[in-house]
């Protein structure tokens, strides 16, 4: 059976996982451990716990606990730090920098230095490392971090009075949007729900999950319910307290429980539709439909407007038979100014044009029907 215990290296910060071995530790301890980035000296957080043998995970092995040797090289260290720090933030106002710094990190041993800063973009920070190098003897690694991670370095009193959350027991940050803002009814203005790093503030996250299961048993605003004794829409609802405000037909205002509510309100047009009667509606037009002819009488219909047509002919041949014959020469003048009785237009029969049928030029009245011969003169 081997022994886990679980450390962190900075107040807040991240927990790791180390093998303590035989190591009889305790919550509070200080021990000497190896990481990735070098020796570090980190605190007990969780007592040591067994673990199967069969395991799969591997951990470090703790190196020892840490001795008051230790701990004053840690004082020792922490001063290096600060030193550091105003070394370069008087590099970086001189050369004119776009960047900010927030904290430097010595390794246990001086190994190495860390520096982190802010920036908006990339900055070239290759002279700076080069003065920082040049006066500390030792390895320079310059980090970027964003706001909230300068924060939590940095620290403070937030607008509810207390220490920050991230720099006194958040360890990981969580994403934070305004619909958790909206659902616990809270003013969206900016200087309210950010935090000190500018971003919205991380105790929104903290009941959100419970106003949302609270805010089912609620109804929504907007929506029509009904008391014993009133009806109306709702205005607010306090989660907290269990009030609800009611907006009533006549503008009147009232707050009731949740328990008084018997169920939806009716719509408020109903209750005027019922009073005033609505009128009749007026009956459907119908059209007459003309009955319809059977073939036999369409055929007799037929046939008797083609016998009156054929009885007019017959009549208009016999009366122009009848007419007297004129003299030769008079016929032809008359034949050419006047319109001969075959021409007469019948009652129901379609009137005849005079119009020549070459070219489509009425006869003049000196020519003859045969227009290729000249008309006689008079002393011929």
């Amino acid at each position: 059976m081997s022994h886990i215990v679980t450390i962190q290296f900075t107040k807040a910060g991240k927990m790791y996982d180390f093998d303590a071995g035989s190591l009889e530790l305790a919550k509070g301890d200080y021990l000497v451990v190896e990481t990735e980035r070098g020796v570090g000296v980190g605190q007990v957080i969780k007592p040591p716990v067994e673990k199967a043998v069969g395991a799969p995970v591997t951990l470090t092995l703790v190196k020892r606990k840490a001795t008051p040797e230790d701990m004053a090289t840690v004082e020792r260290i922490a001063q290096k730090e600060q030193e550091a720090y105003r070394f370069c933030v008087n590099r970086i106002i001189e050369r004119s920098m776009p960047m900010k710094l927030v904290q430097v990190e010595y390794q246990f041993d001086s190994s190495k230095a860390v520096f982190f800063f802010t920036a908006d973009g990339r900055v070239d920070f290759r002279d700076l490392v080069k003065d920082l190098a040049h006066s500390f003897h030792t390895r320079i690694e310059m980090r970027q971090i964003g706001v909230r991670d300068e924060a939590k370095m940095t620290g403070g009193i937030g607008i509810c009075g207390r220490e920050l959350c991230c720099s006194s027991f958040l360890r990981e940050f969580q994403p934070v949007s305004v619909k958790m803002a909206k659902e616990q009814n809270l003013a969206l203005n900016p200087n309210k729900i950010s935090g000190q790093c500018g971003r919205l503030l991380c105790c929104l996250d903290y009941e959100y999950e419970t106003y949302c299961c609270l805010r089912k048993n609620f109804p929504k605003s907007g929506k029509r319910v009904r008391t014993v004794n009133a009806v109306g829409m709702v205005d607010k609802v306090n989660i907290l307290t269990g009030n609800i405000t009611l907006k009533l037909d006549d503008n009147k205002i009232i707050v009731i429980k949740r328990d008084e509510i018997l169920g939806d309100g009716a719509p408020l047009s109903t209750p005027v539709a019922a009073a005033i009667p609505a009128p009749a509606a007026p009956a459907p037009r119908t059209r007459e439909r003309r009955p319809e002819r059977r073939p036999d009488q369409r055929r007799k219909q037929e046939k008797t407007s083609l016998e009156s047509y054929n009885t007019q002919a017959e009549n208009a041949e016999k009366a122009a038979n009848a007419a007297p014959a004129p003299a030769a020469p008079s016929a032809r003048r008359e034949n050419n100014t006047a319109p001969s009785t075959a021409e007469t237009p019948v009652a129901g029969q379609p009137r005849k044009k005079s119009r020549s049928r070459k070219h489509g030029h009425r006869k003049s009245p000196g020519t003859t029907p045969d227009s290729s011969a000249p008309t006689p003169s008079s002393g011929a």
